[in-house]
């Protein structure tokens, strides 16, 4: 049989859930949020589709304040929407 386990993850965003490998993984180590490209970068974590509709739910509703337990300046959550929209154009 090969009936594989595909693990499902819900978006931040939107609310919905995808395939894990098709959303792109927030990490919040501590200190600062980042992209985790590989999945594999220590701290909690969370997904957003990849598109930008998605992203500016995530911000507009504060998304990353509440799944983090933080309260994010607005200049933190400025510079992850960067890196997410290079990554985005990018291929990822």
């Amino acid at each position: 049989m090969n009936d594989k386990h595909i693990p499902m993850r819900r978006c931040i965003g939107c609310m919905k859930s995808y395939p894990q490998n098709t959303l792109i993984r927030i990490s919040f180590d501590g200190k600062s949020l980042n992209l985790d490209i590989d999945g594999e970068k220590d701290g909690r974590g969370a997904y957003l589709c990849k598109n930008d509709s998605c992203i500016k739910e995530a911000r507009k509703r504060k998304s990353f304040n509440r799944t983090f337990k933080q309260g994010f300046m607005d200049s933190d959550i400025d510079e992850l929407v960067i890196k997410l929209n290079k990554g985005i154009r990018g291929g990822i």
